[in-house]
């Protein structure tokens, strides 16, 4: 797995579309946090910190393996492809952070699209970007992910 502090991170929220989330997206030695508050008024509900992944992964990759942690909530991973046109188009799979560091493994087989207009399953070599997200309802996130792979 590569460490979290090897990617160029940004923060995104829902405020770009009136939203009134707050949060920020910080390195810690070799993890990224994410922290905030995430708030469904106004039509919005997310944060999220993004990172380019211009080669995508290997076409061979079956899943994505995560070390994270955080206050035991459930969080997302985004990931956007070249098939990706609108902003509110991605795949998503969520993912349990318990206090303590732990591996996370999920199968691309499981990211759901978020519309009818992209394809049904990704293709590891499509894959553009990757956002860790705290989303779709009221509530104070804080995950940390020290790293990432594709196995």
């Amino acid at each position: 797995m590569t460490p979290a502090n090897s990617y160029d991170w940004t923060y995104l929220a829902d405020t770009v579309m009136g939203g009134v989330s707050e949060g920020n997206a910080a390195l810690h030695g070799e993890a990224l946090r994410l922290s905030g508050s995430v708030s469904t008024e106004n039509r919005g509900g997310f944060i999220q910190a993004r990172t380019a992944l211009p080669d995508g992964l290997p076409p061979a990759a079956t899943a994505l393996r995560l070390r994270v942690r955080g206050n035991e909530q459930r969080y997302f991973i985004h990931l956007r492809t070249t098939g990706s046109r609108l902003p509110w188009q991605y795949y998503q799979a969520g993912f349990d952070a318990p206090l303590d560091w732990v591996d996370v493994t999920i199968p691309l087989a499981d990211f759901t699209p978020s519309g009818g207009m992209l394809r049904a399953r990704i293709r590891p070599e499509d894959i553009r970007s990757l956002g860790l997200v705290a989303y779709g309802r009221d509530h104070q996130a804080d995950v940390s992910l020290a790293a990432l792979g594709a196995i």
